[in-house]
């Protein structure tokens, strides 16, 4: 059985339905949404490689190169925001931080 183009854009698919159902059903904890962005993100940059693989051209997985640098600096940001928000609110549930209104 050979791998094709379909195969990884369905596992993309599951990926990418899987992180936006955990945004939607987990809005309580600040990290479980962190980890459900970036499961969105790596959903999206496996397409990226599979498209990039089957069309012999390159660009794509130069383009996902850029999208981990980005992802990776918002998952440092976001997890320094986090570590502050809990050393003063001693919390991470999101309902609790809405004293961040502006």
């Amino acid at each position: 059985m050979m791998v094709t183009l379909g195969h990884f854009l369905t596992l993309g698919a599951i990926l990418f339905a899987l992180s936006v159902i955990g945004i939607f059903l987990n809005r309580k904890n600040l990290i479980v949404l962190l980890m459900a962005i970036e499961l969105m993100l790596l959903a999206v940059n496996m397409n990226f490689v599979a498209f990039s693989y089957y069309l012999s051209d390159m660009a794509g997985q130069i383009f996902v190169f850029f999208i981990l640098t980005v992802a990776a600096a918002e998952s440092a940001i976001g997890l320094a925001i986090l570590v502050l928000l809990f050393r003063n609110k001693s919390s991470i549930n999101v309902d609790e931080l809405n004293t961040l209104k502006g």
